[in-house]
């Protein structure tokens, strides 16, 4: 459900930057490719090096890595495919030429999905979907009175597995409420989830089979978008933990609307069995999407702490013990959910980069080379 940053983000950034460069250019094998050049700024080619757009219209989001790192599958709401809201897409990311091209869905097209992710056979994907629920895609919630920011948690989202061609394998959760946001250990033996089946927004644990389920957060608050450490020994997550006495009724009023305001979130780190729970950031404002170094010594993330109107959001990397914060990308606009594969070698991320000035946030693999 992060991405939902996204509705409000493209908005603003529209109004305050619309003079992206275009390119059609390809990567290539020199240090840094002719798309470095337009793509780039150039602090970014410290850690970056040839760049390559793979999508170029709509909202395409939460891109993972199969096994192998063959293959990308993230979710995306661009019309031209046949989308009416967010599905869930493979691609080849190397040869699949999605300019010209719709890539294959393998969600069933009905209501609104989220949050898919390879399981170890690079056969299978694990996905959050809202299509029991009712076919359509569910309503986005209205700018409210106030003028919140909020999130949708729809009560409909349920985890399932599905192959390649589309099909429906398997119903891993079955509870009421909302379950989402689900991310496969990289030893292919866990799965960590977001529910509401508390009656408030914790993270679990289970077997990829869908037994053996187990609360890992306990505290008040939305924990969400959770990621394993290489090894499967750490959980990675962001969350708001609301701690007046307004905070608290805030918070409770909205998730009894089934909502969440998503502004003020810090990163948390925990052994995979929800032990040593700490802190790790203390930025202010919002702190999300973050994801473990191939060493697992460090987590990469998106932050809008240096901003003064809600944007850019900015990729940053910090050490496990909260030290180092160093800046990654410089972009004026949105850059968010990075994700490194499995062989550390790439980094695929979100950006309103080089979207010719619309609202469109697309997808981008670059070579990672920031050790």
């Amino acid at each position: 459900m992060i991405r939902h940053y996204l509705l409000l983000l493209v908005t603003l950034v529209t109004l305050a930057s619309c003079n992206q460069e275009k390119s059609n250019s390809t990567t290539t094998t020199d240090a840094h490719s002719a798309a470095d050049s337009l793509l780039l700024h150039p602090e970014e080619m410290k850690y970056l090096k040839n760049i390559k757009q793979l999508t170029f219209g709509g909202n395409n989001a939460e891109a993972y890595w199969s096994f192998d790192d063959n293959y990308l599958v993230f979710q995306s709401d661009y019309s031209e495919w046949g989308a009416n809201c967010d599905q869930i897409y493979v691609i080849d990311w190397r040869n699949d030429d999605l300019k010209n091209n719709a890539p294959t869905m393998v969600s069933t097209g009905m209501g609104r999905t989220t949050c898919s992710y390879f399981l170890p056979d690079n056969k299978t994907i694990v996905y959050g979907s809202t299509h029991l629920g009712d076919e359509d895609c569910p309503p986005v919630p209205e700018r409210r009175a106030d003028g919140k920011y909020v999130w949708p948690i729809y009560p409909s989202f349920d985890i399932f597995t599905a192959d390649l061609d589309g099909n429906i394998i398997s119903q891993l959760t079955s509870e009421p409420g909302y379950d989402a946001e689900a991310t496969v250990s990289p030893k292919g033996d866990k799965i960590v989830f977001t529910s509401m089946r508390t009656g408030d927004l914790e993270l679990f644990t289970m077997n990829i089979d869908g037994s053996d389920v187990k609360q890992i957060t306990s505290e008040l608050g939305y924990d969400g978008g959770a990621f394993f450490s290489p090894d499967g020994s750490k959980l990675i997550f962001r969350s708001s933990r609301p701690k007046t006495e307004e905070e608290i009724k805030e918070y409770q009023d909205l998730l009894a609307e089934g909502l969440v305001m998503p502004t003020d979130m810090e990163l948390y780190i925990c052994n995979a069995d929800g032990s040593d729970l700490r802190k790790l950031s203390d930025l202010g404002q919002a702190n999300w999407a973050p994801f473990f170094h191939p060493s697992g010594e460090k987590i990469i993330f998106a932050s809008n702490h240096t901003a003064t109107r809600g944007f850019p959001f900015n990729l940053y990397m910090i050490n496990t013990d909260g030290t180092g914060l160093t800046r990654i990308t410089h972009d004026e606009t949105f850059d968010a959910f990075p994700v490194f594969s499995n062989d550390g070698k790439y980094i695929v991320f979100s950006s309103n980069r080089n979207n010719g000035g619309t609202r469109d946030t697309n997808l981008f693999v670059a070579e990672w080379i920031g050790g």
